[in-house]
């Protein structure tokens, strides 16, 4: 049994406006259809500046980080949970069976919860680079799924901030979100305008730019930690081609990372989390933003 059309008045005494859903035609949840379509998704998500948060989880971390939502779509098992977080919005809350949701955003929804969020603004780069010390700067990396696993790295690992390239693919689109089990929401990160020329920015504030790439001239990633610089950008590529060589000569030095039975390398995620945690800094290990 679904509740009835209204309002749930919650803790606080705010209402929160329950809308039973039973025909995926309709109109209101046009945020959600199709979420299994890549290029639905890029059109919609930057175009409307909206992104999905999937899970309970991951919506509670996006409220946390103060991002807007516009709506909410739920199993009914859901709505005790959610409730006291959306009492200070005025929003609908979309209520639909299993079968219902399933229709709607074409996949089995196990975590039973959506959320359309509004994308905040971005951050100018000089604002990200001011007071950070470690960062991770992403040329092209395609693969969401590998996006969302390097945020989770950078999140648990200490690191202060994620420079995305205007061709990598979206931190907000919904696997990214969900891989990264929401750090994507509160990792402080943006977009470079332009790249690489945009490295110069990197220069400005004071960072060496280490490559992690295969490189005849490159050092070891233990000879690296060793000593490292105050401030570093580690710079990670795209899945099988790896930095471009436009990247490799605004570089300082590039970093290897060594291996054994002849693997010449990690994927890029894993990449990330080994480096991250050979360059941790002690006094980043409780990290200032949550």
């Amino acid at each position: 049994m679904f509740p009835t059309a209204g309002s749930h008045t919650g803790e606080g005494g705010s209402d929160v406006h329950i809308v039973p859903i039973a025909d995926r035609a309709d109109p209101a949840l046009a945020d959600y259809l199709g979420l299994t379509d890549v290029v639905l998704r890029r059109l919609l998500e930057p175009a409307g500046g909206l992104y999905i948060a999937e899970s309970t989880k991951v919506i509670a971390r996006a409220l946390a980080a103060g991002h807007r939502p516009r709506s909410v779509l739920l199993q009914q098992k859901w709505l005790e949970e959610l409730t006291p977080l959306l009492e200070d919005f005025d929003i609908p809350v979309y209520v639909a069976s299993p079968a219902m949701l399933e229709q709607v955003t074409g996949f089995v929804m196990h975590r039973g919860a959506l959320a359309s969020m509004h994308r905040p603004t971005l951050p100018d780069p000089a604002e990200l680079l001011r007071d950070a010390r470690r960062v991770v700067v992403l040329e092209d990396i395609v693969d969401h799924t590998n996006v969302g696993a390097i945020f989770r790295a950078v999140a648990g690992l200490g690191a202060d901030a994620v420079l995305v390239t205007p061709r990598c693919a979206d931190p907000f689109y919904r696997r990214s979100v969900r891989v990264s089990m929401g750090t994507v929401l509160q990792v402080p990160w943006t977009r470079i305008a332009h790249w690489p020329d945009g490295a110069s920015q990197l220069h400005d504030a004071g960072f060496t730019i280490a490559a992690l790439a295969l490189d005849d001239g490159a050092i070891t990633l233990d000879a690296f930690a060793a000593a490292p610089p105050e401030r570093v950008a580690l710079l990670l590529g795209t899945e099988g081609d790896g930095l471009s060589r436009g990247a490799l000569d605004g570089s300082d030095l590039v970093v290897t990372i060594p291996m054994a039975r002849g693997v010449d390398s990690l994927n890029v995620a894993a990449a990330s989390a080994v480096a991250l945690w050979a360059l941790r800094v002690e006094s980043l290990r409780s990290a200032t933003w949550h």
